[in-house]
């Protein structure tokens, strides 16, 4: 699959050819919707774990009389009224991770780019700037018609001059592609990759 690569400010920049095993896979819904599920229940933290009663290390020793106290009966320190006992109906640990086979994970992240490959994917010659300014990058990303959410994906590290200016545009995400994934990438309208990128994708799943 041959798609044109521009650069940062609009202007043609030749063209690349994208693996089709990675960029031509047929998206399947129950695919992507197992592994987007996958990630959002990774991602799901859980209470911190309170001691009830029979967490507690105190004493079994009865400590008063059962009768003539005047007051209730008692068997153990660890009750819940008592300072330092058990919390009555606490917060408990509860484990949401899932397992999900790896080449399901790996299916799932060709099946998203494969999509945006279809519609929404752009593809830069690098994402270095003249001048890394907001107000640049702004009148760039208006010249481009980038609509909606866009999601920029760069090599090993992301371009400092790029990641500063892109810093305070809403709707602008960035991240080195070690961390694209299935989520980030359908969340966005656009999805925008530099050559670099593509390379390393591409390197991930045939290495």
């Amino acid at each position: 699959m041959k798609v044109k690569v521009q650069k940062i400010d609009g202007k043609a920049s030749g063209d690349i050819t994208l693996n089709d095993d990675v960029f031509g896979v047929t998206p399947r819904a129950d695919i992507l919707h197992r592994v987007v599920t996958w990630q959002l229940e990774n991602r799901r933290a859980t209470a911190r774990p309170t001691r009830e009663r029979s967490d507690v290390a105190r004493t079994g020793k009865k400590f008063g009389a059962q009768k003539g106290s005047g007051g209730a009966r008692h068997g153990a320190r660890s009750a819940p009224i008592f300072i330092g006992g058990g919390k009555a109906h606490g917060a408990r640990k509860r484990d949401f991770n899932q397992s999900l086979n790896k080449k399901i994970r790996a299916l799932g992240l060709k099946m998203a780019l494969s999509s945006k490959a279809k519609d929404g994917l752009v593809v830069l010659d690098s994402l270095a700037m003249k001048e890394a300014k907001t107000k640049v990058l702004k009148g760039h990303l208006e010249k481009a018609g980038w609509a909606g959410k866009v999601l920029v994906i760069d090599g090993d590290s992301i371009d400092d001059g790029f990641k500063k200016a892109a810093g305070n545009l809403p709707g602008i995400n960035v991240m080195p592609a070690a961390g694209a994934n299935v989520y980030d990438i359908l969340n966005h309208d656009t999805l925008v990759l530099t050559k670099d990128a593509v390379e390393k994708l591409e390197a991930r799943f045939n290495g």
